[in-house]
C-alpha cells in the first residue's frame, strides 16, 4: 500500500484485508460542507469544509456468544489504518457478547459507483441563493426589519464493505435555511426555515415576504392566560412531533411494556386506530426529494438500531396507515425478541392526511384559535404516554373570525404526540418541511398542518 490512499473504496477494501477478526464491518463517510451566515442584513462568515470518518466495527465469535468491538476516527492516514483495526478487534475481544448479535448481512447487490470518488459540494451551490439573499437584505432594510440565520449545504458520500462481501454506496445531500426577521427594537422576532437539496428550490424574497407579514401582526400584543386553544400547528411544528413519536416507536420497548405504543396487559398496539382522520405515517427511502439511504448505516448500536445488520436494505413502510398503528421499527434482533416483520427506520418521514387546503386557507376557517410558527427545547416527561414538554418560539398569534389580529405571548406546552394526532380534526395540505428543533439530526420530512381543538398550553414562558 503506498503512504497515502486517499480513495475512500481503497481504503475500505484495506481495512478489511487488515483484519483478523471472524467479521468486520468497515464505513467510510466523506463530508464536504459550505455555508453561509449573516446578521443585520449583512454576510458575516462563509467557507467549505471536508473530511473523513472512518468507523471499524470487528466482530469475534466465543463459546457465550458473538461480541462486537467499534472504533470510529477522523482523518485517517495509511499509517493507522492498522492500528484502527486492530483497536476494534481488541474491544471486541473484551466486550461480553452483544445481545444483538447477528449473523452480517449478505446478498445485497454492490452500489453502482462503489469505487468512484465521493461527491462534494462547494460555495458554487450558492450562485443563484446568494444574489437573491442579498436583495432580500436591501428590501428588509429598506422595510426597517434586520435578518439574521444562516444557509447550510453538506454532501456525505457514505461507503460500506463488509467481510460477508458488500459494498455499498449512498451520496446524502442535506441543506438547511434557517431565516430570522428582528424588529430594530428585538421586540418582535419571526422564523422560517427550509430544508433543501441543493438550494434551487429555495426563495429568500418569499421568505423575508413571509416574515415581513408575521412582523406586522406583532405589532399588536394581546396577554393571553395558559389554557386548551383550538391552534394551527404548522408543518415544521407537526414535523418535530411526529419525529420524536418514530423515535419512540421501539418494537422491543413497546413489546416490553414500556411505550406509548405498548398494550395494557401485553403486546402491542398495532392494529389499534390512533386517529378518525385518514393518516399515513410512512418512510420511503426513494421518496422524491427527500431520498435517504435504502440500506441500513449504523455506526453504534442501541434502540432498535444494531451494528450487525449494517447493508440491510430498507425498503417504504407505513408506521400508520389510514389512521392505524400499522408497523413500529425493528431490527433483526428485536424482530427475533418480538416476533413483529424486521422494520429499521429509515432518515424521512412524510405525513400524509389527504387535505388539499393550505395553512392560509386553515387560518381563513378558524374562528378562534392560536396559530403557532415553530416548537423547541422539546423534552420527554413520561414515556409511557409519550408526553413530551416544550416551548413555542419567534411569534403565537391570535386568529379571530379568519384573521390574524396580534401576537400572544409564547408557552410551555404539555403534550402527546399520539394524542396530538388522536385530537387532531383537519389536516392541511403535505409539504416538504423542515422541523425546527430536531434539524440538526433529521431534516427530511413532509408534514400537512395542524388543527388540534385543545392543544395543552400549560403555562406562560417569557421566551421571544
Amino acid at each position: 500500500m503506498s503512504a497515502r490512499t486517499d480513495k475512500p473504496h481503497e481504503v475500505v477494501e484495506r481495512a478489511l484485508e487488515l483484519s483478523r477478526a471472524d467479521g468486520c464491518v468497515v464505513i467510510a463517510d466523506e463530508r464536504s460542507t459550505a455555508n453561509l451566515r449573516w446578521a443585520g442584513n449583512a454576510l458575516t462568515t462563509n467557507g467549505v469544509t471536508r473530511g473523513r470518518t472512518l468507523t471499524v466495527i470487528a466482530t469475534v465469535d466465543g463459546k457465550e456468544g458473538t461480541a462486537a468491538g467499534v472504533v470510529s476516527r477522523s482523518a485517517v492516514t495509511a499509517d493507522e489504518l492498522e492500528p484502527l483495526v486492530r483497536a476494534a478487534e481488541a474491544a471486541a475481544r473484551g466486550a461480553a457478547p452483544a445481545e444483538d448479535a447477528q449473523p452480517l448481512v449478505t446478498g445485497v447487490a454492490p452500489s453502482p459507483g462503489f469505487t468512484e470518488a465521493p461527491v462534494e459540494t462547494s460555495s458554487a451551490v450558492f450562485a443563484d441563493f446568494a444574489p437573491a439573499l442579498g436583495e432580500a437584505f436591501a428590501r428588509a432594510r429598506a422595510g426597517g426589519r434586520e435578518l439574521y440565520g444562516f444557509a447550510n449545504h453538506e454532501l456525505v458520500s457514505t461507503y460500506l464493505g463488509t467481510s460477508t462481501g458488500l459494498r455499498l454506496r449512498h451520496d446524502q445531500p442535506n441543506g438547511t435555511l434557517e431565516l430570522n426577521a428582528k424588529s430594530p427594537d428585538r421586540t418582535r422576532s419571526a422564523w422560517a426555515g427550509r430544508s433543501t437539496r441543493d438550494f434551487k428550490d429555495v426563495d429568500p424574497a418569499a421568505l423575508d415576504a413571509e416574515l415581513a407579514v408575521r412582523l406586522g401582526w406583532a405589532e399588536r400584543r394581546i396577554d393571553l392566560p395558559a389554557g386548551r386553544y383550538e391552534t394551527l400547528l404548522p408543518p415544521t411544528a407537526v414535523a418535530d412531533l411526529m419525529i420524536y413519536q418514530l423515535w419512540s416507536s421501539s418494537g422491543r420497548d413497546a413489546a416490553e411494556g414500556r411505550t406509548v405504543f405498548s398494550k395494557p396487559g401485553g403486546g402491542t398496539r398495532l392494529g389499534e386506530r390512533l386517529t378518525g382522520l385518514p393518516l399515513t405515517l410512512r418512510s420511503d427511502p426513494d421518496e422524491p426529494g427527500l431520498e435517504s439511504a435504502p440500506f441500513v448505516v449504523a455506526h453504534s448500536s442501541g434502540g432498535d438500531q444494531s451494528v450487525f445488520d449494517n447493508g440491510l436494505p430498507i425498503r417504504a413502510t407505513e408506521w400508520i396507515s389510514g389512521g392505524e398503528l400499522k408497523q413500529l421499527t425493528t431490527s433483526r434482533h428485536g424482530a427475533a425478541l418480538t416476533g413483529l416483520p424486521v422494520a429499521p427506520g429509515a432518515d424521512n418521514l412524510i405525513l400524509d392526511g389527504g387535505g388539499d387546503r393550505s395553512l392560509e386557507d386553515m387560518v381563513a376557517s378558524t374562528t378562534r384559535g392560536l396559530l403557532l410558527t415553530c416548537l423547541w427545547y422539546i423534552r420527554e416527561v413520561d414515556p409511557a404516554t409519550l408526553l413530551l414538554t416544550g416551548l413555542t418560539r419567534d411569534g403565537v398569534y391570535l386568529v379571530e373570525d379568519g384573521e390574524v389580529v396580534g401576537e400572544v405571548t409564547n408557552f410551555r406546552f404539555n403534550e402527546s404526540p399520539v394524542d396530538v394526532l388522536g385530537r387532531a380534526t383537519e389536516a392541511g395540505r403535505t409539504e416538504k418541511t423542515l422541523p425546527r428543533e430536531w434539524s440538526d439530526w433529521f431534516t427530511r420530512s413532509a408534514m400537512p398542518a395542524l388543527r388540534v381543538p385543545d392543544f395543552n398550553m400549560s403555562s406562560v414562558s417569557q421566551g421571544v
